[in-house]
């Protein structure tokens, strides 16, 4: 299995969105980073499960289950690139121009 790497941007997002879910329920931010992982681990099992999006630069997308949340990644020849963790009704597209 690949390693799967994560770009700055998208680990702010991850830390941000688990701060923000954390202050509405304690407890709760611990859940969706939970269920990140889960999402993670299985992309890290099966690359290809993300629906592909062939824009600009290719990558692929899974939603977490249970939030209204998806990982973007890009499949590279030595890992798995997540290049965003994005709501999946705010701002969408605004990683389209992250390498």
């Amino acid at each position: 299995m690949k390693p799967v790497r994560f770009s700055t941007p998208a680990s702010a997002e991850l830390a941000e969105a688990v701060r923000w879910y954390e202050m509405r329920r304690s407890g709760l931010g611990d859940d969706f980073y939970a269920a990140v992982v889960r999402t993670i681990e299985l992309i890290r099992t099966h690359p290809d499960i993300g629906t592909l999006r062939a824009e600009r630069l290719p990558h692929r997308r899974v939603l977490v289950a249970g939030f209204p949340y998806q990982i973007v990644y890009r499949l590279r020849d030595n890992d798995i690139y997540v290049i965003a963790v994005a709501h999946t009704r705010r701002r969408p597209g605004f990683w389209l121009g992250r390498q």
